[in-house]
């Protein structure tokens, strides 16, 4: 009996011992189990960086439709780059005045700038060359293609970066429609009408005018219709009907003026900071360069179509009376440009930039007016007489 109870015991330690050893095991396999169930169930979480941001001021009131075109590039910028890039866009007068935008980026104040070259033409006369400069026959079109293409950027490189000091990245995109000659409270119907007055323009624009009789004040898009109402302007150009429109230009004058060889070859400016620029990755230095073809396009289709209807709008709600600039005026500008060519040229770097642009226009013009069909002719047979050429 007893042995029997003895091996009984025995028995049962080793049942218990083995039972211990498998809930052991069993426990341990299914913490093992939860662990790894733990590991690989989980989703892996990325922590995603913060986009860049970069501080963009324009040169334009917020009100303007420049500052949509602005939109259009910023919102190609932020969606190709997958949010990596993010800016931060402001109106004239947010950080810097309208002029000043060219010395902010420089200076690090802003990160880049949405404006035009004409806008630092202070600084540098042949600022002027890159956007209003002569017209030896090329569109704006054609201008900027002989940015990207005929030697335009490299030259625009040296005079910011060699000739300057600037510390400036700076493209060209958006070949504007050649800019009205302006706004008149009367008619003016030969170079003759134009003696006297007090117009506003910008750039070489204003050596122009002032060799055809008239002074000129250079004031950014926000201030010419209070300086009209002041007095201290009594005729002006700004660009477009749209942005023209918006500011009230038809509540100061009522004769618009089409058609002009003083600024009809200007494109948009976008400046970036060099060092900010070339911080970046190689990759969002590359969007930021490609959305200015992107948004040029855009732009040209957005300005086709409000250009054109805030024309007839002018026409048909404002009582503004629209002209085509009569061909005596459109020569003697043509002669006021040949009488500031020489003066220009006497600065080396000038001179190498028209000689750029003629040899140009030269060679691509002539295939463009060779190809081109007689677009008016066309137009007049469809939709006749309402052309007054």
């Amino acid at each position: 009996m007893s042995e029997t109870k003895q091996g009984t015991a025995s028995e049962n330690g080793a049942a218990d011992e083995s039972n211990s050893r498998r809930k052991f095991l069993k426990g341990s396999l299914a913490a093992a189990a939860g662990v790894t169930t733990g590991i690989l169930g989980a989703p892996a979480v990325v922590t995603a960086a913060a986009p860049k941001v970069i501080k963009m001021q324009t040169s334009w009131p917020s009100s303007d439709i420049w500052m949509d075109f602005a939109r259009q590039y910023t919102d190609r910028v932020e969606k190709m780059s997958g949010g990596r890039l993010k800016i931060d866009l402001l109106p004239a007068g947010a950080v810097v005045k309208a002029f000043q935008v060219m010395d902010a980026v420089s200076d690090g104040v802003l990160d880049a700038a949405h404006s035009v070259p004409v806008y630092w033409y202070g600084k540098n006369k042949a600022a002027s060359l890159f956007g209003t400069g002569p017209v030896f026959g090329g569109s704006a079109t054609t201008m900027l293609a002989w940015f990207n293409a005929g030697g335009g950027r490299e030259l625009y490189r040296e005079l910011t970066q060699d000739i300057m000091g600037l510390n400036v990245v700076g493209l060209l995109g958006f070949p504007m429609f050649a800019q009205p000659f302006g706004w008149f409270k009367g008619e003016v119907n030969t170079a003759a009408d134009l003696k006297g007055f007090k117009y506003r323009t910008v750039g070489l624009a204003a050596d122009l005018m002032q060799k055809m009789g008239m002074s000129v004040a250079q004031l950014p898009g926000g201030e010419i219709v209070p300086a009209m109402e002041r007095g201290v302007i009594d005729a002006f150009e700004f660009n477009n009907p749209s942005s023209d429109r918006r500011f009230g230009a038809q509540d100061v004058a009522k004769n618009y003026y089409l058609s002009s060889y003083h600024q009809a070859s200007e494109s948009f400016e976008f400046l970036f900071n060099k060092d900010f620029y070339n911080d970046l990755d190689e990759d969002l230095r590359a969007i930021l360069e490609y959305a200015v073809e992107a948004a040029s396009t855009a732009n040209t289709a957005s300005a086709m179509d409000n250009y054109s209807k805030d024309l007839l709008e002018l026409q048909t709600k404002e009582g503004v009376t629209v002209h085509r600039t009569s061909k005596d005026i459109l020569d003697a500008e043509l002669k006021a440009w040949d009488e500031i060519i020489p003066d220009l040229e006497k600065d080396a770097f000038m001179k190498k930039v028209l000689d750029s642009q003629r040899a140009w226009v030269d060679r691509v013009v002539f295939y463009e007016l060779m190809n081109a069909p007689d677009y008016a002719l066309a137009y007049d047979h469809y939709f006749p007489g309402k052309l007054k050429l």
